[in-house]
């Protein structure tokens, strides 16, 4: 068995490999850089492959799988149900966003939808000689760690994981057996969460504050998992105030609720939305910041979607409060925010008033997850570190190396490597 690194190789993002066995090719992941002019994975003929599996729905993932269906079905793609939608979501927003620069459209999106094979965690498949399995990532719902077996071989691919329990979903699953290969995400490799539960502690006493002084808080939040979890968070800890979600959120709590198994505490997440407001509408959302609340919308790093509305509205008064609850890419108005305090309020960089607070509510493992995970996996297997920036990847390999005594490397883009 082969492996060829298309893309995530000392930097995240356009995650792609190729695992090769005999007369047999498929791919892990066909993701892209979701930058003005986004950047893909090497380029592989649609004909070379046999299959193509998502470890999950993000773009990073996810959004370049398309172009394998230009002109109709050539090949089968594998994920859990709930990636499938949340996948086909994605993309089509990513085609609205940057349509022009991609080479592919929505028909080819149409015709990967049709060629879509789901499968359900712990259930084996085929793809000719390989057999391929998906394990709880813990990541965002419906992701995958993937295991591919041919011959004598066996490779473990963890996509992005989170070992550490959350209000919305099961830690990662921990039993994965022996391995002979293993590429991981290295995305936190040298960073370590603080717990959990006292980030959403803060969160809920931040949200209290803030509402009790007579404000609104605006969570900006990814779409997938996070407002989710934000919302039940609140919901959990007994918070008494109004809550509102916004934007493509809405349609993502549409396709959990088709897939509750998916998620840790379903009896939760049906009670959150029931008390809940789901803003649909300019009026709604003008109503709605009328009166202290909380209000949860995309995008998380306040690029695009609801959530720009809400910040113009809300950053200038000094009782409303802005939570970041999750990583704020250099250069993103979510980044200048949390460094420099400034917004864009009618295209024009603007002090903001509002208090500003960050929170850690990560769904990557931190270091030490990580690292006890990976070391869970038997049969000493070489390990692959990718999706990180390059310090992560090369810090990883090296902890791993001298921890483990095993081979462990940070591959560069196009390298082919034995399992």
């Amino acid at each position: 068995m082969q492996v060829k690194v298309l893309g995530a190789a000392r930097q995240v993002g356009r995650s792609g490999f190729m695992v090769s066995h005999g007369d047999t090719n498929i791919l892990l992941d066909y993701g892209a850089m979701t930058t003005k002019e986004p950047g893909f994975p090497v380029h592989v003929q649609p004909k070379a492959v046999d299959g193509l599996i998502l470890s999950h729905a993000h773009l990073d993932h996810s959004g370049a799988a398309p172009v394998f269906f230009i002109g109709g079905e050539r090949v089968k793609m594998h994920s859990t149900p709930v990636t499938s939608e949340l996948s086909s979501l994605l993309i089509n927003d990513f085609i609205k966003i940057s349509g022009p620069y991609l080479p592919f459209e929505y028909l080819d999106l149409l015709a990967m939808e049709k060629a879509t094979v789901n499968h359900g965690y712990k259930q084996s498949f085929q793809i000719k000689d390989m057999t391929v399995t998906f394990y709880d990532a813990g990541h965002i719902p419906g992701s995958c760690i993937v295991a591919v077996e041919a011959g004598s071989k066996r490779l473990i691919y963890t996509g992005d994981i989170n070992g550490t329990e959350t209000e919305l979903l099961n830690p990662s699953f921990k039993s994965l057996g022996d391995a002979n290969m293993v590429i991981t995400e290295s995305t936190y490799a040298t960073a370590e969460h603080p717990e959990r539960q006292r980030v959403e502690k803060e969160f809920v006493d931040y949200a209290n504050e803030i509402v009790e002084g007579g404000g609104v808080l605006l969570a900006p939040a990814f779409s997938v998992g996070r407002a989710q979890e934000l919302a039940m968070t609140l919901h959990r800890h007994g918070f008494k105030h109004p809550i509102g979600m916004d934007g493509m959120a809405l349609k993502v709590n549409e396709i959990i609720l088709r897939y509750q198994e998916y998620i840790r505490d379903p009896t939760l997440f049906r009670r959150t939305l029931e008390g809940t407001e789901q803003i649909t509408g300019w009026n709604q959302r003008e109503n709605f910041i009328k009166k202290p609340g909380v209000v949860i919308s995309p995008a998380g790093m306040l690029v695009g979607g609801a959530s720009i509305f809400y910040n113009q509205r809300l950053s200038q008064k000094e009782k409303n409060g802005i939570s970041l609850v999750s990583f704020q890419v250099p250069g993103t108005p979510g980044r200048t925010l949390l460094d420099r305090g400034l917004t864009l309020i009618n295209g024009k960089p603007t002090k903001v008033k509002a208090q500003v607070r960050k929170f850690d509510f990560s769904s990557h493992s931190g270091r030490g997850a990580l690292l006890s995970d990976l070391k869970g996996i038997g049969g000493s297997p070489r390990f692959m570190t990718v999706h990180g920036e390059e310090e992560s990847c090369v810090q990883l390999a090296t902890e791993l190396h001298n921890e483990l005594g095993v081979e462990a490397f940070a591959p560069r883009v196009s390298e082919v490597y034995e399992v």
